[in-house]
């Protein structure tokens, strides 16, 4: 079985019931746990892996207390989540539905693991008997240290022989540390330092451009696999050393409604493998209405890293439709974390997408 290690910023979510907007909650909001790379280390343990998780989090915090314990219960290993100084961070979302766009608003300045220097944690305890790491593109945004530690980790991963692993996942938003240069320019400089340790990149579309350059002319909210199976090439050839560019393509009608679909290019082959595909002809899910998309893209890629060292599943045809039918199945659940267990995404993987009740 593969260990993996997720390294990255846990935070609390908060929203209101119900779709509600902030000024009708009354007070009242749904607590849980959030983070990409939390997401992901939740759900590869959902799937029966062995998964150690990595962050710094405040000392003598009983909020910090209460996340750790609730990672622990998915069956995530903690050791190595360090106590430090700093805050916790937190996430607000509100939730869209129909033309009524879904909003996060991030409070998660200052926070431990954006304070944390690269030498506080321990890599060489950490990456023991590991096979794997995961990062993101979120933690390098929150601070000149996060971008470090997430380099210096990728580095040290790499070194050891390990396969690593990285979803740009660009937030605008956060990308705030550097006095003179703008979101996307800082993004783009800190990831294409980290970007040369990596093996498998993890992307949409928004995110190619942004963080690589590599634009297309499609619309807004629109997909062409044809397209984007080009950018997949494109960035190929700026980062010989990855192996693999997964690319989630979500199409959005509305935000209750998208279309819901994934792209595999094995570099070593140049062959792109789409999903989910019927009679050789790509057919994406059809997700209407959607419960909750926040997480959605971290589902992508847990379902991917879990099919990808499995027997059943490690082919990249059957990888990434794996992966993008457990991402759909996230999106019909409230939260970040995907609660969706094995038997149900392959289930859904085999055509059975009813949703008749189980009996």
């Amino acid at each position: 079985m593969t260990t993996f290690v997720t390294f990255g910023e846990a935070m609390l979510r908060l929203g209101p019931h119900d779709l509600k907007r902030w000024q009708q909650s009354d007070g009242m909001f749904e607590v849980g746990p959030a983070g990409a790379e939390l997401n992901v280390a939740c759900s590869l343990a959902i799937l029966g892996q062995e998964v150690r998780y990595v962050t710094a989090l405040p000392n003598e915090n009983p909020l910090a207390d209460m996340l750790i314990a609730k990672i622990q219960s998915y069956g995530v290993k903690t050791e190595y989540v360090q106590r430090a100084p700093g805050r916790l961070g937190l996430i607000f979302v509100e939730t869209g539905a129909c033309q009524r766009p879904g909003r996060v608003h991030y409070d998660r300045s200052g926070s431990s693991v954006s304070l944390a220097d690269a030498a506080e944690y321990p890599w060489a305890d950490i990456f023991a008997t590991a096979d794997h790491l995961h990062l993101t593109g979120i933690t390098p945004a929150l601070s000149k240290e996060a971008a470090n530690a997430t380099l210096h980790g990728a580095k040290t991963a790499k070194d050891r022989g390990m396969t690593v692993s990285c979803d740009l996942n660009f937030r605008s938003k956060l990308w705030k540390w550097h006095e003179t240069k703008l979101p996307h320019q800082l993004a783009g400089d800190t990831m294409r330092a980290i970007l040369p340790h990596i093996d498998l990149v993890v992307a949409n579309e928004a995110d190619l451009g942004d963080v690589l350059g590599l634009k297309s002319d499609l619309a807004e909210g629109r997909i062409d696999p044809s397209v984007l199976a080009q950018l997949a090439r494109e960035a190929a050839k700026d980062f010989p050393n990855l192996s693999r560019i997964a690319i989630s393509m979500r199409d959005s009608i509305s935000a209750s409604h998208n279309r819901w679909g994934g792209l595999l290019l094995d570099i070593a082959t140049d062959q792109v493998h789409l999903a989910p595909v019927q009679e050789n002809t790509y057919r994406p899910y059809e997700i209407n209405p959607i419960v909750d998309r926040v997480g959605a893209g971290d589902a992508f890629a847990a379902g991917l890293l879990y099919a990808l060292q499995s027997e059943d599943y490690r082919a990249p045809e059957r990888a990434i439709a794996f992966a993008v039918a457990a991402s759909c199945l996230a999106h019909t659940l409230p939260g970040d974390v995907n609660q969706s267990n094995l038997s149900e995404i392959v289930t859904l993987l085999e055509g059975n997408a009813s949703g008749r009740v189980i009996r």
